[in-house]
């Protein structure tokens, strides 16, 4: 079980915000905290303590007035800690390759493979014929709806049909090095995981994964690590001092 760090980017600013108030129009979201310090610097941070894994989010679209700058803090990131950071936000087939070459040690995919509400496989094996399986993060990132947890899109908006079952993870790893699972509903909030999602993920022998959402003290993290069986990693963002909150970074780093 480690910590992935996280550098998440919206108006070219590191921010930390509520997950579930991101949206396809506009840029307004609901904020826990906004740095005054750049992506670069956190790159940094996270390369002289040695973490590796960490996840840099680009969280505006592309149609976004602020897209430019945000893509160019995040290109600030991956040149300052090379190899050591995966990008994520808008991945296609037209860029992945550009963010492999510009820094990052693999690209977090979700929209392009997850379309109209299923698994668009065609875009998933062209896509892994750009990157190769070890490259590629697949986000199943969720929320729950009628007692089951389904992937969402579209900045976590738009529901599929997919549900999260054991059986939809190991199909989905023959293409992909592993997964990145956002607790839409508790991003941001600090207030406890989603213990069900956890349990799931505990069970997933063998495969490689990073949970996110609502960790916000130490007991959560026990928690975590004892439903999850000590396979799934974890990344904390809005409980962090270094983000404004309150757990202690220098205790966190040490889950490596």
């Amino acid at each position: 079980m480690k910590f992935r760090p996280c550098i998440d980017i919206h108006n070219g600013k590191v921010k930390q915000i509520v997950g579930g108030t991101l949206r396809d129009y506009g840029d307004d979201v609901r904020e826990n905290f906004v740095s005054e310090q750049d992506a670069g610097f956190y790159a940094e941070m996270y390369k002289k303590d040695g973490l590796k894994g960490g996840h840099v989010i680009l969280l505006n679209g592309s149609a976004s007035p602020y897209y430019e700058e945000t893509k160019r803090q995040a290109l600030t990131a991956l040149n300052v800690y090379r190899e050591g950071l995966q990008i994520g936000g808008g991945i296609n087939l037209e860029n992945a390759k550009a963010y492999l070459e510009a820094g990052a040690s693999h690209v977090i995919v979700t929209s392009f493979v997850f379309k109209d509400g299923m698994v668009n496989y065609h875009n998933l094996e062209s896509l892994v014929r750009v990157t190769g399986k070890d490259r590629l993060v697949l986000d199943v990132s969720c929320r729950r709806k009628d007692g089951r947890y389904y992937i969402v899109t579209d900045r976590w908006q738009r529901f599929t049909d997919v549900s999260l079952e054991e059986a939809v993870f190991y199909k989905l790893s023959d293409y992909c090095s592993e997964f990145l699972i956002h607790a839409v509903d508790a991003e941001g909030k600090a207030k406890g995981i989603e213990e069900e999602l956890a349990e799931l993920l505990g069970r997933l022998a063998g495969l490689k994964m990073t949970y996110a959402g609502g960790i916000g003290t130490m007991e959560d993290i026990e928690k975590l690590k004892t439903l999850g069986r000590g396979a799934v990693d974890f990344t904390v963002g809005s409980a962090l001092d270094i983000f404004g909150g309150k757990l202690p970074y220098s205790e966190i780093k040490k889950f490596k």
